[in-house]
């Protein structure tokens, strides 16, 4: 038995029918005001703004299924989404309220680059108690290594401004950090900037292979020690300071592992219609949300209805959903039967499946043993730790 396993012992949960729907990943607009290096979005040069009716059929047929969950996480994401304006999000807010039933709730989130906010954005943001999240590389040379505009100009002083905004005004906000081979060894240099900022909770993300972007991590050398060392060192920074309160990455760990052996635990990526994700047509998709967009003529683009004309039930039985899902689950089964670390993933994500093996039906990638192996080795080399410690005090006393 692993040593994952010896600590983690709790069986994954088995999603019951009918759906459950957690996620909504809505696309207000595919066009993004800056052109990111490593971005995987397809169509980013693309001005489509969602039409409201679309967003209303989305919800209108959601709640009238009964599959929504007590509480409903809206991402509103993919492109920029600040650049649709303050009246479109308003008009959409207000008629999702109305449709709302009263034992339904909905919790509203953006991710940014944060360029666009503006007061009056901060405000709008406040009154819908919006959970605001703002894509940031950490300093100035690691940031604008990547995060640039058309022109190839860097966005740093942008988006920091756009931050400070929000401190400004005492608005809780997470960012989020895409770490790349530059920033694998820069964790005190990173975690000094967030603290110094002011920026309390950080999230990290990896550059990932997606659609025709391939990842520089997959030529780094030990990319997971390397990738480990770098968390372990940003933790214990943290942890040494009340100045970064969440890591992301590592607190998440913390109670997944730790969670009690009748939790329930479920990986919303492998599970159909968990996460409900619609582009700016209307069209619908599933599993991980980058899915939407990408060619495959095996999966119909990964396409399973269109909210304008389909019900959810025509949803949730298009073939095409049946036949994504006969080769996850086959992923899942590979996972659950090789990989020690499968009581705290429940089988990875299908999109990095897909990119960097080829297939749905494949188990261990380069993402996995990043976001799920090296950060449950962190948290389970400190709780070593701390058995040690706790092991000799006792043994003092």
């Amino acid at each position: 038995m692993g040593q994952l396993a010896q600590w983690r012992l709790a069986q994954l949960s088995v999603a019951a029918e009918p759906p459950r729907i957690d996620v909504i990943v809505v696309q207000p607009t595919p066009f993004c005001n800056i052109d990111c290096t490593y971005c995987y979005l397809p169509g980013r040069n693309d001005r489509t703004l969602i039409e409201q009716s679309t967003i209303r059929n989305l919800f209108e047929k959601l709640f009238a299924s009964g599959w929504a969950n007590q509480c409903v996480n809206v991402i509103w994401h993919a492109g920029e989404p600040l650049v649709a304006p303050i009246a479109f999000y308003r008009e959409a807010f207000e008629a999702i309220e109305r449709l709302r039933p009263p034992d339904i709730g909905i919790m509203h989130s953006i991710q940014s680059n944060g360029m666009l906010l503006t007061p009056a954005w901060c405000e709008f943001i406040k009154e819908w108690r919006i959970d605001i999240g703002i894509s940031i590389d950490g300093p100035r040379h690691l940031h604008d290594r990547h995060r640039v505009t058309r022109s190839g100009r860097g966005t740093f002083d942008k988006t920091l401004a756009g931050i400070r905004l929000l401190r400004e005004r005492e608005m809780p906000f997470h960012t989020i950090s895409v770490l790349s081979r530059d920033s694998l060894d820069a964790a005190d240099e990173m975690y000094e900037f967030f603290a110094g900022e002011g920026i309390d909770h950080v999230c990290f993300n990896v550059e990932e292979s997606e659609g025709q972007h391939v990842s520089d991590m997959l030529a780094v050398t030990d990319v997971r020690a390397r990738f480990r060392a770098f968390l372990a060192r940003f933790w214990q920074l943290a942890r040494a300071s009340d100045r970064v309160k969440f890591v992301r990455e590592v607190d998440t760990m913390i109670s997944v592992i730790f969670r009690p052996n009748d939790a329930p635990f479920r990986n919303q990526q492998v599970e159909p219609l968990a996460m409900l994700n619609m582009d700016c047509h209307g069209n619908v998709s599933t599993f991980s949300p980058e899915l939407l967009g990408y060619k495959d003529a095996e999966y119909n683009d990964f396409v399973i209805g269109n909210i304008n004309t389909d019900s959810m039930e025509q949803i949730r039985d298009s073939r095409w959903l049946a036949a994504m899902q006969r080769d996850i689950d086959a992923g899942v089964a590979a996972c659950r039967a090789n990989c020690e670390y499968f009581s705290i993933c429940g089988g990875g994500a299908p999109m990095n499946k897909l990119t960097e093996n080829g297939s749905f039906n494949s188990s261990q990638t380069v993402f996995c043993s990043l976001i799920q192996m090296a950060a449950a080795d962190v948290v389970l080399a400190s709780a070593r730790e701390l058995q040690r410690t706790w092991q000799a005090e006792t043994a003092e006393a």
